[in-house]
């Protein structure tokens, strides 16, 4: 008699086990959206106007709008994505390891990195720019010669200008983006140079808003484009199916204006699907 109730416990114990084993699988993603799954998804959660991780916790920027619309299509609601912040240095592994389904972070699609990951899209076309005082001067990027030109530490936006176009700039490199428009805005520099869709960001945040403009060189193509694994042929065609759709009801050119109409940034228009610009 003892020895049945001990195994009637037992029994208890491992159904419940069970239960609790199914259970847990619904949070996990597993790439076909619904029934309460998770979907992990790679951003920026320090580029304003594209990726950033607010105070309150939440996230904003284009390609977090452009990142949950695709989501959504994929079978997601806002609140079964789990938001992974993926540095620039890190895409490639993040999406081998498999630690995100996808990466929309200002993802420029070059040949070296197609070896590696596949890219859906492009969903914007940026270009390297230069950011000015409103009341600047400088109307092309050879007038930078002799003036202070800022950029991050390693980035080659700066260095291409100062070896090519403009060799007496005098290249200020700081250790982030936000460092340098500190800088433009104190006077301590004269123009900061990035992507256009990253300098309108910055300048589109509040405490910046009315005080800079963005010079419009177009010095560079920057094809975005939302990053895969090698080979997730099924989802890249879901998430291209997502971005025609979303340039078509009107969503991406909303989002573009939420995002970086403050900054006054001219954009281009959407890109179609599969169409790199040199």
């Amino acid at each position: 008699m003892k020895l049945r109730k001990v195994t009637a416990a037992s029994a208890a114990v491992l159904a419940l086990t069970v239960g609790a084993t199914a259970c847990g699988g619904n949070n996990s993603d597993s790439g076909s959206g619904g029934g309460g799954k998770k979907i992990k998804i790679g951003i920026k959660f320090d580029q304003p106007g594209l990726g950033l991780k607010t105070p309150d916790g939440s996230y904003s920027g284009f390609d977090v709008d452009v990142a949950t619309y695709v989501a959504k299509q994929l079978g997601y609601k806002p609140d079964e994505i789990q938001w992974v912040e993926t540095k620039s240095a890190d895409r490639e592994n993040a999406l081998q390891r498999g630690d995100v389904k996808f990466i929309a972070a200002t993802y420029s699609i070059t040949d070296e990195r197609k070896q590696k990951v596949d890219f859906a899209g492009p969903y914007l076309l940026a270009h390297q720019d230069l950011l000015l005082r409103k009341d600047s001067k400088i109307l092309q990027a050879k007038d930078l010669n002799g003036k202070s030109l800022c950029s991050v530490t390693g980035s080659t936006s700066a260095q291409n200008i100062q070896k090519t176009i403009a060799p007496k700039a005098n290249l200020k490199e700081l250790s982030s983006y936000s460092e340098c428009i500190a800088s433009l805005q104190s006077g301590a520099v004269d123009a900061v140079t990035t992507d256009d869709s990253i300098l309108a960001g910055y300048a589109a945040q509040d405490k910046y808003k009315g005080q800079f403009k963005l010079a419009g060189l177009k010095l560079s193509n920057e094809n975005y484009g939302i990053g895969v694994k090698k080979g997730d042929s099924a989802t890249l065609d879901k998430i291209n199916k997502a971005l025609e759709k979303m340039v078509g009801d009107g969503s991406w050119e909303a989002a573009v204006k939420k995002n970086f109409g403050p900054a006054d940034y001219k954009n281009e228009p959407a890109p179609k699907i599969g169409q790199i610009v040199k």
